[in-house]
C-alpha cells in the first residue's frame, strides 16, 4: 500500500531537509530525495507497519503534519550543535573586534563572521570524522520504533521541550568561548589600566593588533580541545532527540 512508504518517506524527508551536512545548500534537492527515498527503502520492512489511513483525507493529512514536525523536530535538535559554534565564533569575533568581516556560508547562505565560518568549517570536518550523518540515520531508524507512525506525534510536551532546549545554545556557546573572551577582557583591563597611567597612548593603535594576536594565540592554543566539546555537544544532541521521541526530556 502507497501508505506504508509515504508516511515513513515524509518523517525521513522532513528530517533531511534541517539535519546538518544534508540540508546545506550545496546539497541539490533532488540529491536529498533521491537519500530520502533510498532511506525510506531501507527503513520500511524492519520498523512497525503504519496505519492504513487513506492519504487524502482528514486522519492522513494529521498522521501527514505529525510525521512532518517529527522529522523537522528532530533534524532541528541536530542542528543545534552547529549553531552553538556560529554563536561562539560571534562572541569570539565581536571581542577581538572582528565581527564586521564576514563571509557567506555555505550551509545557511546567510553572512557569519569570519570566525564562526572558522569553527563551523571545522566543526563540520568533526562531525564527519565521528560518523556524524551515520548516527544521525541512525537515530531516525530508531524513532520509528519508539514513536511509530500514527502513535499522536510530538504533542505539545515534546515541542515545549525542544522550544526550552533552544537556551542550551547560549550556555553551550559561553561554555565554548569563555577562554578567549576571559584572556581578551584581561588584555582590555590592561590597557585601560596603561590609559589611565600614559593619557597620551593611542590605546586604538596598540590595543587592536595586541588583541588580534592574543585572540588568535588563545584559539590556536585550545584548539585541540574543540573536537572534545564538539563530541560532548552532540552526544548532547543525540541523546535529546531521542529523548524527544521516547516521550520528552
Amino acid at each position: 500500500m502507497a501508505t506504508t512508504w509515504l508516511w515513513p518517506f515524509l518523517r525521513i524527508g522532513a528530517m533531511l531537509a534541517v539535519a546538518p551536512i544534508f540540508a546545506a545548500r550545496h546539497v541539490p534537492v533532488r540529491i536529498r530525495l533521491g537519500l530520502a527515498l533510498g532511506l525510506t527503502v531501507v527503513v520500511v520492512p524492519v520498523i512497525p507497519l503504519p496505519p492504513a489511513v487513506v492519504p487524502f483525507s482528514g486522519p492522513g493529512l494529521l498522521v501527514a503534519v505529525q510525521q512532518v514536525i517529527t522529522g523537522l523536530a528532530m533534524g532541528l535538535a541536530l542542528r543545534l550543535v552547529f549553531s552553538v559554534f556560529e554563536l561562539a565564533g560571534q562572541i569570539i569575533a565581536q571581542h577581538m573586534a572582528l565581527h564586521f568581516a564576514s563571509l557567506v556560508d555555505p550551509n545557511s547562505g546567510v553572512q557569519v563572521p569570519m570566525i564562526s565560518q572558522f569553527y563551523i568549517i571545522l566543526a563540520t570536518l568533526v562531525f564527519l570524522t565521528l560518523n556524524g550523518h551515520l548516527l544521525c540515520i541512525q537515530v531516525l531508524a530508531e524513532s520509528f520504533r519508539a514513536l511509530p507512525v500514527g502513535s499522536g506525534g510530538l504533542g505539545r510536551e515534546g515541542l515545549w521541550a525542544l522550544v526550552q532546549h533552544g537556551g542550551w545554545i547560549f550556555s553551550s556557546a559561553v561554555l565554548f568561548a569563555i577562554p578567549i573572551v576571559a584572556a581578551l577582557l584581561v588584555v582590555n583591563l590592561a590597557f585601560g589600566v596603561m590609559t589611565r597611567a600614559a593619557p597620551q597612548l593611542n590605546v586604538f593603535a596598540v590595543g587592536f593588533p595586541v588583541a588580534l594576536i592574543l585572540g588568535f594565540a588563545v584559539m590556536l592554543l585550545t584548539l585541540p580541545g574543540v573536537m572534545g566539546l564538539f563530541e560532548q555537544f552532540f552526544a548532547e544532541a543525540l541523546n535529546f532527540a531521542r529523548a524527544l521521541v521516547d516521550g520528552g526530556p
